[in-house]
């Protein structure tokens, strides 16, 4: 896909950061936008920025209520008449070890992170390939990569994204599809995930301020930049596009390193583990 002007793209969790930019970025190449996400406030604010360029529908959207996205398909074919690009973006945190996080409290984060992005896919497949071409963009993360802990759920998620989206896109090459698709790894964006991140209720997780702002420090790229990486990787039709220094770097690790990684990031957590339980 070279041009995205005129043609309808969908995206999930535009409420705010990379939705947000995502669409922003979109709305000045001539897109027209289906945006879904569960903060209303949020939602209306990135549709007033994206006003006066194409078309734009909003949507207060559960991505892990399947039957609400499925209808949310349904509905974006019903009003823009067709879908040319999706980008399954809606996601969450959880700060809690594997030992101590409830079953429940990883239920809610698979159901966000990983049935989200299987529920859109599947929705908005048959529309998808019903045009001359399309494209499919499930975020994951750098964290679908590596290990990192007291992220078990969240690495369970984004590991399994990236297995859905490699396994699809084989399979669409094999097909002839018209449709092809990208797994997106980010590093640290400067986003409110680490803000709004749930803490596990078993867990003494560090304080939710604190923990903000050390992921405020760490996060060298913006929402915008993210943004930009994105589209440019629909553009070259690349099957995995890793975004930000950071992510290329603990990339190289884990692919020099692939279990000995995991020996380095004990080592170096070893003083703080302790205060966790």
């Amino acid at each position: 896909m070279k041009d995205f002007r005129d043609r309808v793209a969908v995206i999930t969790g535009a409420g705010s950061g990379i939705g947000r930019a995502l669409a922003q970025r979109l709305a000045r190449r001539g897109a027209h936008l289906a945006l879904s996400d569960v903060n209303e406030e949020g939602l209306a604010e990135t549709a007033r920025q994206v006003a006066g360029h194409g078309r734009v529908t909003t949507t207060r959207l559960d991505v892990s209520d399947r039957e609400a996205v499925y209808a949310h398909a349904e509905e974006v074919e019903r009003e823009h008449g067709a879908a040319h690009l999706v980008v399954n973006n809606a996601g969450v945190a959880l700060v809690a070890s594997a030992r101590r996080s409830t079953i429940e409290e990883m239920e809610w984060l698979m159901g966000i992170n990983f049935w989200g992005v299987v529920y859109g896919t599947k929705a908005f497949l048959p529309i998808l390939e019903k045009q001359p071409e399309g494209h499919i963009v499930n975020i994951s993360s750098i964290f679908g990569i590596i290990a990192y802990p007291m992220n078990s759920a969240y690495n369970a998620s984004k590991f399994a994204v990236r297995g859905f989206t490699e396994a699809l896109r084989i399979e669409l090459e094999l097909d002839g599809s018209s449709v092809s698709c990208t797994s997106v790894h980010p590093g640290g964006i400067k986003t409110n995930i680490a803000a709004s991140a749930r803490h596990g209720t078993n867990d003494r997780t560090p304080d939710r301020d604190k923990l903000a702002s050390t992921f405020e420090k760490m996060a060298r790229t913006t929402p915008d930049q993210c943004a930009a990486t994105i589209l440019g990787a629909v553009e070259k039709n690349l099957p995995r596009v890793l975004v930000g220094a950071d992510a290329r770097l603990m990339e190289k690790v884990q692919r020099t390193m692939p279990a000995g990684y995991q020996k380095a990031i004990v080592k170096m957590g070893q003083g703080q583990w302790d205060r966790f339980h």
